[in-house]
């Protein structure tokens, strides 16, 4: 099967060495060319950016420079990615990129002959519409990616005060890899007779190899650094809960002398981009990220994740391990859990039908875990985000 866009976009394709549609593609991009709505849920790696992308390049040509088609991510990372992908298609269309971290004024300049395509992260986005560096009565297509996390609390206000600035006539395409039932009636109300399109991440999270390691808090830097030496991955992503935890663990890999750094909010734009270049080009081997990094990144032949800490939701668990064994290839993705972590380990597992063995290495048996614990709430908190989560989440929009 080939994808159905034009003859350009399907040379593009081949250059790219993009031969056969993935099913994700094979389900959404006719639909999307009908002018559906569409509510796509489908693993991390299996092409999702490209589901949407093609078909909104295939229907717009270049007019008058109005927007006429918006994609919303929730991170900047995100957005850049999905920019870098529009570009090596070639298309004619005029893209502009609306994300925080860099100043704004020459997103402004960029914008004065006008856009066919944005990508944009809520924040900056409305920060553009308030200098009347752009108008989105044009809009045709909205596309939210990461659609979830957009439809959370953390983005709830900004969205709606951008979705009032957008056409009631217009398309709507949801791409996520989750849709947990805290969000599946706010994306119901965004859509019109969509098509569904489910595809079963069972076959993605076969090629990953999912182990849980039992260990004491203060031994996790110490059993990262005795991973790092028995497998030898070239590259591991090292997921924490927090920046200071990141700054943290990063600096005592490098003072044991592995390439590693820290990613996360409170960088500048431009170190981030650079520090996740560098990543890709391995001339770092460890990534310590914040859950900034759990959305949507494709980092190519990552042979490795790392759960320092646990997710505060059981949904970004599907999102954290999928940085690996993508598009074919295989990873392992390791949890660290601790005395204090057990329990939310637990929920973990339950709400992502999973059982794993509980593992305990030779040199890093725990002494804490024995300790009986009996929190019916799985060790998380309550289902409402709280203040700090909303300004996290705000953090990375802007």
């Amino acid at each position: 099967m080939t994808f159905p866009v034009s003859a350009a976009l399907g040379r593009a394709l081949d250059a790219l060495g993009h031969h056969t549609p993935t099913p994700v593609q094979q389900a959404a991009i006719p639909a999307i060319l009908d002018g559906r709505d569409v509510w796509a849920s489908a693993q991390t790696g299996s092409g999702k950016t490209y589901a949407f992308v093609l078909p909104i390049l295939d229907r717009l040509s270049a007019r008058e420079r109005e927007v006429r088609a918006l994609i919303l991510v929730p991170t900047r990372e995100l957005a850049l990615q999905i920019a870098d992908v529009v570009a090596h298609l070639g298309t004619p269309l005029k893209l502009c990129i609306a994300v925080g971290g860099a100043s704004i004024n020459p997103q402004m300049m960029a914008l004065r002959g006008g856009a066919d395509l944005v990508v944009a992260t809520p924040g900056r986005l409305l920060d553009l519409v308030e200098k009347n560096a752009l108008r989105l009565s044009s809009v045709e297509v909205l596309v939210l990616d990461e659609a979830d996390r957009l439809l959370s609390l953390g983005f709830a206000d900004e969205l709606a005060r951008v979705l009032a600035l957008l056409p009631v006539r217009r398309q709507n395409l949801l791409f996520s890899a989750t849709f947990p039932p805290a969000v599946q009636k706010l994306a119901a109300d965004l859509l019109h007779d969509p098509i569904r399109i489910d595809i079963d991440p069972s076959a993605a999270r076969a090629d990953i190899a999912q182990r849980a390691i039992e260990v004491d808090a203060d031994r996790r830097t110490m059993l990262l650094r005795h991973l790092l030496e028995a497998h030898a991955w070239s590259r591991v992503l090292v997921f924490v809960a927090t920046r200071h935890a990141a700054d943290h663990v990063a600096s005592k890999l490098v003072r044991a002398g592995i390439a590693a750094a820290p990613l996360h909010g409170e960088l500048s734009q431009g170190a981030r981009t650079q520090t996740l270049e560098d990543f890709k080009e391995e001339r770092l081997r460890v990534l310590v990220a914040t859950d900034l990094a759990a959305r949507g990144l494709d980092i190519v032949q990552l042979p490795a994740v790392v759960n320092y800490d646990l997710p505060r939701s059981p949904t970004d668990y599907v999102h954290r391990i999928g940085r690996t064994g993508r598009a074919g290839e295989t990873g392992v993705a390791i949890s660290f859990v601790t005395a204090e972590s057990h329990d939310h380990f637990r929920l973990i597992e339950k709400r992502n039908h999973l059982a794993l063995p509980r593992e305990r290495l030779e040199g890093f048996e725990p002494v804490k875990l024995d300790v009986p614990r009996s929190d019916p709430n799985g060790g998380i908190k309550g289902k409402r985000m709280s203040k700090k989560d909303k300004l996290r989440a705000r953090d990375n929009s802007r």
